[in-house]
């Protein structure tokens, strides 16, 4: 019996809300307010330790894992299908029960660094405790496979001494087993949990205050007077949109549930088939992972764990993220093509100019993480300033928004930067003078009409950047009993033996290995997770066959995202069948082939690493982009079968594999690749002929 519309609705939005909990309907009355209340003190306690670091590193994840855990029990339930309207007794004693755990390693810090190694039986109970509980708190938001898959390596951590050779190892007692998981920094506690306390959470909650403060509008705005009246103008529209959006907030995910509310009805309305314009939107949603200078949760564990500033994370993911929305684009412009498809009318295309008039200023706090980050400053000073920034401009335009001429609106910025000079000379460091002015700036709103209305907003943003990490940090938490189990069992270098031995020493079949590994695991692991399990278990093997360190981790990561589009499971794809009311698996194959260049460029870039900078040499970058320009322009032609006339089945062959050949890198591929180009060119432009045209269509 098939799922009436009202059940497959409920379906999606539930999957919707564990992969992006802002979303989740507020609860009434004081359950609602007490949830409210603790998403603000999360993020206020993430920013004043991110400020001011009052407290050690080791105390700030375990607090953060018990917020986490706190919210996680208030938010979702015990089981998934269960429609929630308040929280459950039992739920506020787990999630409070689970807080006042994570307030062990601050309470008896001094202690447990005079035990370390040597756990007595409490340390051992309220880490058993906490343990569980990190389970319990993703299989609610994630499902099982994310639980089960970690949950195995304890009992591989207990019994090794009697699995067999090649699996077996010493045996790790019980007391061990939880002080690798809980006392140290290699388990729950580990790298993850530290970049989801850090960098992961200011970030996010970056994106929630530029989100508040009206950056959407700008994004559809300038797209929309960019490329509204071009040939299939609103799908360009969703790709150029979703990629600003991707500059300020990671989630693929959240991406489709904001530029697509806007964009997917209007590629329905000038023509586009329900599925396809979920696909576009979906697919550039989930570019938002791979565009800097945000990037996804993982690029900042990756930074962390490969040991590099995060700046050449984002310098060697330009040249991609470019790539990728690129590729969409080209695919949405031959579709158009194909299908006859017009944009909309110019006179209903908004001025860019007019929009950057109006709200230019929401363009200077991600111009100033930008040149933080750039910079050499770490990802943690670069977020607060970018926080404070971005609340400083949000209050100040209220502010001055009483204020008539325009000399006096400029006068008052002058003198609020004379204070910050007048302070910054009194030897404040620059994250308290910024929280200083911040401070300054709500007085005056709290007395100012609608600025009331402003504070609230601003105090909105923070419950939302608070939802939007419990899914990422939950999973950081947990995954971290996988690596801590890796590292100490020495695992993780058995895994990348097995690949090299199946592969057989050859890269081309190792890469294949790894990306179905990446997909597979997407299929029930979110980006962050996957990224974690195959950098730990499939990157050394790469590294190991000679691609280099950035690559090879860009590598998983990418494939990491890609699971997000790719069928059953394609998280991406049904939340934009939740807007568009298609099919989801109808809309995730379609998204696999628009987003060919996801599936690519990472083997580009193994073969030839100036694809992601790796070199010092101007030429070879320029080379291996116009390469992979064409081998772009090759993969949509194939795809969508058109390029300046229709294609029947042999000529897509013969394209895709021209476009195969520009991938490879290997003596002679690339001159037999552009041969080929030649030859499709030339017979594109025969049959152009032939159909009475004097010229291609534009």
């Amino acid at each position: 019996m098939s799922a009436s519309p009202q059940e497959a609705d409920n379906k999606i939005r539930q999957a919707i809300d564990r992969e992006n909990p802002s979303t989740v309907v507020a609860f009434e009355g004081v359950a609602g307010k007490a949830v409210f209340a603790i998403a603000v003190a999360f993020s206020l306690f993430q920013i004043w330790t991110a400020a001011f670091n009052p407290l050690s590193s080791m105390v700030v994840r375990s607090v953060h894992v018990g917020f986490l855990l706190l919210m996680t029990f208030t938010l979702f339930g015990f089981r998934q299908e269960a429609e929630r309207r308040s929280v459950p007794w039992y739920d506020w004693l787990l999630g409070l029960g689970a807080f006042a755990l994570g307030l062990y390693h601050y309470v008896f810090e001094v202690d447990l660094i005079q035990r370390a190694g040597d756990p007595n039986t409490t340390d051992l109970i309220v880490g058993a405790l906490t343990i569980a509980l990190v389970f319990e708190a993703a299989r609610r938001i994630m499902g099982w496979a994310l639980p089960i898959m970690c949950g195995v390596f304890i009992p591989y951590a207990l019994f090794g001494r009697h699995l067999p050779f090649g699996l077996a190892h010493r045996g790790y007692d019980v007391d061990q087993v939880i002080d690798n998981l809980y006392l140290s920094t290699e388990g729950i506690y580990g790298t993850p949990t530290f970049v989801s306390a850090t960098f992961i959470f200011l970030f996010i909650l970056f994106g929630a205050f530029l989100e508040r403060a009206g950056m959407i509008k700008l994004f559809n705005d300038v797209s929309l007077g960019l490329v509204g009246h071009a040939k299939g103008g609103p799908a360009k529209v969703a790709v150029i949109s979703s990629g600003f959006m991707g500059t300020i907030n990671g989630s693929g995910v959240a991406n489709v549930l904001t530029t697509g509310q806007f964009t997917i009805p209007l590629m329905m309305r000038f023509g586009y088939r329900p599925a396809f314009a979920g696909a576009v939107e979906a697919t550039a949603s989930m570019g938002g992972q791979i565009m800097p200078p945000v990037m996804g949760a993982a690029a900042f564990i990756m930074a962390e764990t490969i040991g590099v500033p995060f700046s050449d994370i984002a310098i060697a993911a330009a040249i991609p993220a470019i790539l990728y929305f690129g590729s969409a684009f080209w695919m949405v412009h031959l579709e158009a093509g194909k299908n006859n498809l017009v944009g909309l009318p110019k006179d209903q295309c908004p001025s860019v100019l007019s929009a950057l008039k109006e709200s230019w200023y929401l363009i200077l706090p991600l111009a100033a993480l930008v040149y933080l980050l750039f910079s050499g400053f770490t990802p943690l000073f670069a977020g607060v300033i970018g926080i404070a920034l971005t609340v400083a401009l949000i209050l100040g335009t209220r502010i001055v928004g009483f204020i008539g001429p325009t000399v006096l609106r400029v006068g008052f910025w002058v003198v609020l930067g004379l204070i910050a000079a007048a302070l910054w000379r009194m030897g404040l460091r620059t994250e308290h003078l910024a929280f200083a002015v911040v401070g300054l700036l709500v007085l005056p709103c709290l007395a100012l009409k609608g600025g009331r209305e402003t504070l609230a907003l601003l105090v909105q943003s923070l419950a939302d950047g608070a939802k939007n990490a419990v899914g990422v940090g939950v999973a950081c938490a947990l995954v971290g009993v996988l690596i801590g189990i890796l590292t100490l069992t020495g695992l993780a270098s058995s895994f990348a033996s097995t690949i090299m031995d199946l592969s057989g020493g050859n890269l081309l079949v190792a890469l294949l290995l790894t990306m179905l590994a990446c997909i597979v695991l997407g299929t029930g692991l979110p980006t962050t997770a996957n990224y974690i399990i195959t950098a730990a278990i499939a990157a050394p093997a790469l590294l190991q066959m000679g691609v280099p360190l950035i690559v090879s981790h860009m590598f998983v990561f990418y494939f990491g995202i890609m699971a997000d589009l790719t069928p059953p499971v394609a998280l991406a794809a049904l939340a934009a069948s939740s807007i568009c009311r298609a099919g989801h698996m109808e809309i995730g194959w379609i998204a696999t082939r628009v987003a060919m260049a996801g599936y690519v460029v990472p083997f580009m870039a193994v073969y030839d690493p100036a694809l992601m900078l790796q070199t010092d040499d101007p030429l070879a970058v320029a080379y291996v982009l116009f390469k992979a320009l064409i081998s772009i322009g090759l993969w949509g032609a194939a795809t969508i079968g058109y390029f300046w006339t229709p294609m029947n089945w042999a000529e897509r062959v013969f394209a895709a594999a021209a476009a195969f050949l520009f991938v490879l890198s290997l003596p002679v591929t690339d001159e037999a690749g552009f041969v080929m180009t030649a030859a499709f060119l030339l017979w594109q432009r025969h049959r152009l002929r032939r159909l009475g045209r004097t010229s291609a269509p534009a």
